[in-house]
């Protein structure tokens, strides 16, 4: 079965897998507000579909994705189309339901969610892929965390490691995060696509009140220990951070620009580190 109602994203279900799959390869899968909307419906369909027991997320492409759209010719005609409020509060507004707010739904779905990562998965990349319960990765996958909005990365990583990566600014590649516990698998990139729905298909069969019990226990042990309390005000910070970047003492020249140049410095200080 598929769903031909979306635009930026695919929607198909087979063997009682839903498979969402970002579908802008153009850009990197970047994620333009068409796409997290479209993302968010597609979760709920998987999630309300009882002929669904198991989600798959992945991307299309080379790049499981860049990160946040920041001005592709689509995401500017959706802007003017329907404009955002203006100034910190529409900021405030904007990106805890377009940015937090859904992510956390994906998170509590009531059923498994898998996620297949290859190349980048940078900034909000991170972000979506964080939102599952289990996270796959091809052998040439590249993460790049940052005090996003869905501020995962303390319960991701040790807050240690957490820390000394957003102070550093560096890409951990698809091993370290295995062994930093993001990701769960490793696979060669033309075998990840076909391992991870071989396992999902797996696991659907399985009894799914029981995965679901069995999620919600796991969930609950993080919510005991604040979860969500922490994002909610993690994502507080992460306003008050992005409103300095237009500070006159801001070490980030053009807060519109694209991040290019930021992900090219954690690029290289991701070969520094690896060097003896």
């Amino acid at each position: 079965m598929s769903d031909q109602g979306f635009e930026t994203i695919l929607y198909t279900v087979a063997e009682k897998v839903a498979h969402i799959r970002t579908n802008r390869p153009r850009y990197r899968n970047a994620q333009s507000r068409v796409m997290l909307e479209e993302l968010d419906r597609a979760f709920a369909l998987a999630d309300q579909d009882p002929d669904v027991n198991v989600i798959v997320l992945s991307g299309a492409g080379d790049h499981f994705s860049a990160g946040h759209d920041l001005g592709t010719e689509e995401e500017r005609a959706d802007r003017a189309q329907r404009p955002w409020r203006e100034g910190i509060r529409g900021w405030y507004e904007r990106t805890y339901e377009q940015f937090y707010a859904n992510t956390l739904r994906w998170r509590n779905v009531s059923k498994p969610t898998v996620c297949a990562v290859q190349g980048y998965c940078i900034f909000g990349g991170w972000m979506i892929a964080s939102a599952c319960d289990c996270i796959f990765a091809a052998d040439d996958a590249m993460f790049l965390g940052s005090h996003f909005q869905y501020f995962a990365l303390p319960w991701d990583l040790h807050p240690r490691k957490a820390k000394e990566l957003l102070f550093e600014s560096r890409f951990i590649d698809a091993r370290e995060a295995m062994d930093l516990g993001l990701v769960n698998r490793v696979y060669p990139s033309d075998e990840l696509l076909e391992k991870t729905l071989a396992w999902a298909t797996q696991v659907a069969q399985n009894d799914p009140f029981l995965m679901r019990m069995s999620k919600l226990a796991v969930n609950h042990a993080e919510e005991t220990q604040g979860f969500t309390a922490h994002t909610t005000a993690a994502h507080a910070y992460y306003t008050l951070a992005r409103m300095g970047e237009y500070d006159p003492d801001s070490y980030i020249g053009d807060p519109n620009a694209r991040r290019r140049p930021m992900v090219q410095v954690a690029m290289d200080n991701y070969h520094r580190a690896r060097k003896p």
